[in-house]
């Protein structure tokens, strides 16, 4: 059974607070409740708790000792809530932004609470895997985050390949972290400790990649002043990563196929056979396959470079590692957010959880940065991401079956996520079973972490004859 949150709840005894309580309890959330700031204990600190909420008086404001003294004392991340006038008063903006995560406002509504403070929670989750060491994925893979089924795979894959020495291909999207996963391999093979080069063949003009990858002799050509060590003879004994490799010109391919045939190289205007041990992995966004039928690749070496093969996943096809993302690239850019800006609205997540993401994490790093930046609320909304509704209807469809999948992936989506994929909950507010659910999570290849096999596999132990299909009448 999964152990249950655990979170501080500090206020007075208030109308209404003891029936937050309850329903914070029925979330889910271990409760400790502490009636005052000033009687937190100072001797020693409170630790064990994931986030706490305070409920903020006006003299909690005004004893600024007492209330920056709890907030250094409490080892955890806080949420305060008061009453409208209170956070009106501009005395005390620059404290709130300053110890609190978030605020809400009374009345409270618990569900929006709860949201919040697992969105915080699973910030701070990620902040204490990211520091464990060999712990979180996307430390020990190189900054490689996720959890999702696919980056699962791609980790296994990973693995697989580091331990042999033959070159590998890595497939995928523009904006999808080959370059990371190249590193990974690296990291994960016998060669680990040696260097680990890159070169982008489509960014250097074809008159200097010769050069660039082989090196030259002194005088070999106008310009050549000095001998040149070439980044292939650079990396000896270490790992060479060939991106964007389809943009190579044909001239070159011939060169690279001789080095990996021979293991030596030749810099320019020498006559000297260099020999080095170097493990080389390519990288590609074009379908090299069909390249070589158009005769725009070497097919020889194609198969040279194909000898193991990756593919890097899409983000649309990441499913909850979106948000996971998200808040990972939050906190890598923290230094650079306005000071009242402390994470992201629940339809952030549901829009960003929808979008198609044509220019995949690049793309999702470029958005959360400058929202981060230019968002005047606390937390970030869909327009300050520019994904606001209208950008999701813009996805074409070529039928109308595509059109109807698409509305209902859309709403099994966003339902899942504003209750933080509680199946049953969702199901409620669907007007559908939990069985139908699963089936539409199957069918949209909707998963959350841990959740692939198990959502693959529920509607076949079940007996139900309910069809795969979501009544919108139904839909609260």
């Amino acid at each position: 059974m999964k152990p249950k949150n655990k979170l501080l709840f500090i206020s007075e005894p208030l109308e209404g607070s003891e029936k937050l309580i309850g329903e914070l309890k029925e979330c889910g959330w271990d409760i400790t409740h502490i009636e005052r700031l000033d009687s937190i204990p100072f001797t020693e600190n409170l630790p064990g708790h994931d986030v706490g909420i305070v409920f903020l008086t006006q003299e909690d404001l005004d004893d600024a000792t007492i209330f920056e003294n709890a907030a250094n004392r409490l080892d955890t991340r806080l949420i305060a809530i008061s009453h409208q006038e209170v956070f009106d008063n501009l005395r005390h903006h620059q404290g709130i932004a300053r110890l609190f995560f978030g605020y809400h406002r009374l009345p409270i509504d618990t569900a929006r609470l709860h949201h919040a403070l697992e969105n915080l929670l699973s910030v701070i989750n990620l902040d204490k895997d990211i520091q464990e060491e060999g712990g979180h994925r996307g430390r020990h893979e190189c900054q490689m985050v996720g959890e999702s089924p696919v980056i699962k795979t791609l980790f296994r894959s990973i693995q697989k390949v580091g331990a042999v020495d033959a070159p590998v291909l890595i497939q995928g999207e523009s904006g999808t972290g080959k370059e990371l996963a190249a590193k990974a391999i690296h990291r994960a093979s016998a060669r680990a400790k040696s260097p680990f080069n890159a070169i982008n063949c489509g960014a250097l003009p074809s008159n200097l990649i010769q050069s660039e990858l082989f090196g030259h002799e002194k005088g070999s050509f106008t310009g050549a002043s000095q001998r040149k060590i070439g980044i292939i003879e650079n990396t000896d004994g270490g790992t060479l990563f060939l991106d964007e490799i389809g943009d190579l010109p044909l001239d070159m391919q011939v060169n690279l196929l001789r080095f990996l045939e021979n293991h030596t190289i030749q810099r320019v205007g020498g006559l000297k056979e260099i020999e080095v041990n170097v493990r080389v992995l390519a990288a590609t966004h074009v379908d090299l396959e069909k390249a070589v039928d158009e005769g725009k690749f070497r097919e020889d070496l194609f198969h040279r470079l194909n000898v193991l093969q990756i593919r890097v996943p899409a983000l649309r096809e990441r499913g909850d590692d979106i948000a996971t993302l998200a808040h990972y690239f939050f906190n890598k850019f923290s230094m650079e957010k306005s000071s009242i800006v402390n994470g992201f609205s629940k339809d952030s997540l549901s829009v960003m959880q929808l979008y198609e993401w044509p220019g995949n994490i690049r793309e999702l790093i470029n958005r959360v940065r400058r929202a981060m930046v230019m968002s005047e609320h606390p937390l970030i909304r869909p327009s300050d991401l520019g994904l606001e509704r209208r950008v999701l209807d813009a996805r074409y469809a070529s039928s109308l079956e595509e059109a109807r999948d698409l509305a209902e992936r859309g709403v099994v989506m966003a339902s899942l996520t504003r209750h933080s994929f509680n199946i049953l909950h969702a199901a409620r507010e669907l007007g559908i079973s939990r069985v139908t659910l699963y089936r539409l999570m199957e069918k949209h290849k909707i998963h959350r972490e841990g959740q692939g096999d198990d959502i693959a596999n529920h509607a076949e132990q079940t007996g139900s004859k309910e069809p795969n299909v979501l009544n919108f009448n139904r839909v609260k």
